[in-house]
């Protein structure tokens, strides 16, 4: 009985031993690749998972001469002075405002974008509107504020130069409370919308082109191919998309929101992200900071999972 154990265990190694050496021929052979794997890598293990460590300071009163390990334990307290700050209702209202504004704006236009390029029959426009709907997306938004400073200045802002030809009253757009959220959504549309639209395009791509031969024999027109054919192509990528989406749907966009608001719309423009710069930072209130992080994060992940458990019961399409 020991013989064929020991047997049965020589087997085994002898057999483990030429995988061992064509795993490690494959990595030599890929070595290349792996080495472009290995910044990624390194940057999410430095950026990402080793300042989970630190999130414990949610959960403490975190000094920093303390250090975070011999900060006071004072458990849920950070997150009960988010929950019961007098803004608290008003910053959840204004974030979640932004994020599903932006989605319900900006996802339709990037798809008509992204179908327009792809039906487009002149590769030298395609290539024109592609350039310039993709460039405002690698200019930063302390370009784009002085872009739209000068479109919506009240004083001779291009925007309001044409109200006054029309005999209208110019409009201050940055620091008025009714205009100032459409601001906010259409700019953001506007800087993001060709480059949402890459990934839509690279979908499009992937359609069998016979499928559209044939329509087209059978005499179905351009929207006729769009609604039958592109649409239900290109729908398990417009689900990941939104269930993407939903997972920082209280990312309602800082640095934009930082450059173009004011203490004149602080009651429209005012998100989660932006009273924390100044509650949790400038006040170097960190663990109230690092909880208002942990609740997004696990606000996000519940609606994640909520929005593909849905996705999955009404479209039979989901991120997993």
């Amino acid at each position: 009985m020991s013989t064929l154990k020991t047997k049965g265990k020589s087997k085994d190694l002898v057999l483990q031993r030429p995988l061992k050496s064509k795993l490690r021929r494959e990595i030599v052979r890929h070595r290349s690749v792996y080495l472009l794997a290995l910044l990624p890598l390194v940057y999410y293990i430095i950026f990402k998972y080793v300042p989970i460590w630190n999130a414990q300071i949610a959960f403490k009163d975190f000094k920093a001469i303390r250090g975070v390990v011999g900060s006071e334990w004072i458990g849920l307290e950070n997150f009960r002075t988010f929950v019961n700050s007098f803004y608290f209702w008003s910053l959840l209202r204004n974030t979640v405002m932004y994020s599903v504004g932006k989605l319900i704006i900006s996802l339709p236009l990037s798809i008509v974008l992204a179908i327009c390029i792809y039906e487009c029959t002149k590769p030298g426009l395609r290539k024109v509107v592609q350039t310039l709907a993709y460039l405002p997306h690698f200019l930063s938004w302390v370009i784009m504020y002085g872009i739209l400073l000068s479109l919506l200045a009240p004083g001779d802002g291009v925007v309001n130069d044409i109200i006054k030809l029309l005999g209208g009253k110019p409009i201050d757009f940055l620091s008025n409370v009714k205009a100032f959220p459409w601001v906010v959504l259409f700019s953001d549309a506007w800087k993001e919308m060709g480059w949402s639209a890459i990934i839509f395009i690279a979908a499009l791509m992937g359609i069998d082109v016979s499928l559209f031969e044939a329509a087209m024999v059978e005499g179905a027109n351009s929207w006729q191919r769009v609604r039958y054919i592109t649409f239900p192509a290109i729908m398990p990528v417009i689900v990941t998309v939104v269930i993407l989406k939903l997972g920082t749907i209280l990312d309602a966009g800082f640095n934009q929101i930082f450059m173009l608001y004011s203490p004149q719309v602080y009651s429209v423009a005012d998100i989660i992200d932006t009273w924390v710069y100044r509650q949790g930072l400038l006040e170097f209130e960190f663990g109230l900071a690092t909880a208002v992080g942990l609740f997004k994060g696990v606000f996000g992940m519940i609606l994640v999972l909520f929005a593909n458990w849905l996705s999955k019961k009404l479209t039979e399409n989901s991120l997993f």
